[in-house]
């Protein structure tokens, strides 16, 4: 009997790795000290690319029922407009952001899992592990103070920001944590001068002032505050939520009937590595940053996608473990990057030098004025645009042909089946059919989709991940048969 692969951690980032483990027939067990879901908002956006990935596993339309999207960001400066970036030219077929409490996400993901015949054990705290080259023993305590030892050939840590596993494996989570305060206030608004289908950043002398909307008459305030100096930043009340409004944003813009608000400090840190043995980390247990571009919850899902498929083919036997391997150098690269972007993001939203802010509300009337520089910022903000181009999964390309390049995303097409859907984390050839291909299907069936997909070139082959990126191209079967040995072994 195989022992089930043990998740510690039941927020969007361990569900998303359970509901698809279980999908590709892998048994898990999800565990969550916490005796109920999140009855907060927290992480808001489901971006581009997350909703694409989301479509191979039951599709994205139940979050896209429950959310709002957005599809403009407007940026000002005073009483004046910066410049506008919109999403309609965002190259997916969900070219809009998701605005959806992280409540409700949760939720829908629960209900995923639960549809697929997993369940989340909460009230259960891991305590204590060790790993070898076999797999972790683990001890769980359960509500009524009950120890239980489990073995599990893999452990993944999806435990969050304070994460249990982390510290088990000794991880070294480096980075700092910003001096200033920061407040998060969800409240009914009236007065928005924007349409409820554009996020809005406030450029003001003294701070930045974000607002998303939610729901019709619901947004999310976000501002930064003076360092407070105390151990944890003040929660915020309406009374100072409204004096923000007042000074940094537009006029007539009142706020009542809060939900929740909260008080906060940004943490940008990291693991160097994502796997220790038979120990994963994901999600921010492994990364956590700026707030700033709504990239947090998303880059941790994409974690857990990138890792499912590949214990899958080795829980069944279809690949060797060396796979695995691929994980850490690939999704460090990406939070490395989200870290970046997010950083630079917030540091220009707060700077306090008058000169400075000149300089910057000019760049950026300059800067959002071009079409090209919104459509780049749009594709990188909808995720679109991550890859792997340093994956060591990269195999061989066809020079000069068209069609993106091992690494690359190859964008979902309307009607066409993505890769990685159903209960097979397999493989996609993109090919004519004929002999050589019929020799891969028949070398290969534990490895390759038989439903071949249209040509991106004619006479060309490309071999597609069961996450939507290519693994090589080439003109004949045989290099595409070196690549998939490569991976059996």
């Amino acid at each position: 009997m195989t022992l089930p692969i043990l998740i510690v951690g039941a927020g969007p980032v361990g569900l998303t790795m359970a509901s698809e483990l279980i999908r590709f027939g892998v048994p898990v067990r999800i565990v969550d000290k916490a005796g109920q879901r999140t009855d907060k908002s927290k992480a808001l956006v489901i971006w581009s690319r997350t909703l694409e990935l989301l479509d191979r596993g039951g599709g994205a339309a139940p979050f896209i029922s429950a959310g709002c999207r957005v599809g403009a960001v407007e940026f000002v400066a005073g009483d004046k407009a910066i410049g506008r970036i919109t999403m309609e030219h965002v190259d997916s077929p969900y070219a809009f952001g998701l605005m959806l409490p992280q409540s409700e996400t949760e939720r829908l993901l629960e209900e995923r899992l639960v549809v697929l015949g997993g369940k989340v054990e909460r009230s259960v705290e891991m305590i204590s592990f060790a790993t070898d080259d076999t797999g972790a023993k683990v001890v769980l305590r359960h509500a009524d103070g009950c120890e239980e030892p489990v073995a599990t050939p893999w452990l993944i840590g999806c435990d969050g920001a304070h994460s249990a596993v982390r510290h088990g494996v000794g991880a070294v989570f480096a980075g700092e944590t910003m001096d200033s305060d920061w407040l998060l206030a969800d409240v009914h608004l009236r007065g928005y001068p924007h349409p409820d289908t554009a996020i809005s950043v406030y450029w003001h002398q003294e701070g930045a002032l974000v607002l998303f909307p939610i729901s019709p008459g619901r947004y999310r305030v976000v501002a930064d505050r003076p360092a407070s100096g105390d151990a944890l930043p003040p929660t915020p009340t309406l009374a100072e939520v409204q004096a923000l409004l007042d000074r940094r944003g537009a006029p007539g813009m009142v706020a009542f009937n809060p939900i929740w608000l909260s008080g906060f400090r940004i943490n940008e840190r990291k693991v160097a590595a994502y796997r220790y043995g038979h120990a994963f980390l994901a999600g921010d247990a492994a990364h956590i940053h700026s707030p700033a571009g709504g990239q947090g919850m998303n880059t941790g899902m994409q974690d857990a996608f990138n890792l499912a498929w590949k214990l899958a083919l080795v829980e069944r036997g279809a690949c060797g473990g060396a796979i695995l391997d691929s994980y850490s150098p690939e999704r460090s690269k990406v939070a490395d990057a989200v870290l970046a972007m997010a950083g630079r993001m917030t540091e220009v939203g707060t700077l306090h030098n008058p000169i400075a802010q000149r300089l910057r509300n000019l760049a950026g009337h300059l800067m959002l004025g071009l079409s090209v520089v919104r459509d780049a910022m749009a594709q990188t903000m909808s995720e679109v645009t991550i890859g792997y181009p340093d994956s060591p999964l990269n195999g061989v390309h066809l020079e000069g042909g068209p069609g993106p390049r091992p690494g690359e995303r190859v964008r979902p097409t309307a009607g066409q089946t993505p890769p990685g859907s159903g209960g097979d984390p397999r493989f996609a050839l993109f090919a004519d059919p004929g002999p050589a291909i019929d020799g891969l299907l028949a070398r290969f069936g534990r490895l390759l989709d038989p439903a071949l997909r249209p040509p991106l070139a004619h006479g060309a082959i490309w071999l597609v991940r069961p996450d939507g990126y290519v693994a090589c191209t080439s003109v004949d079967g045989a290099a595409i048969a070196a690549y998939l040995d490569r991976l059996v072994q």
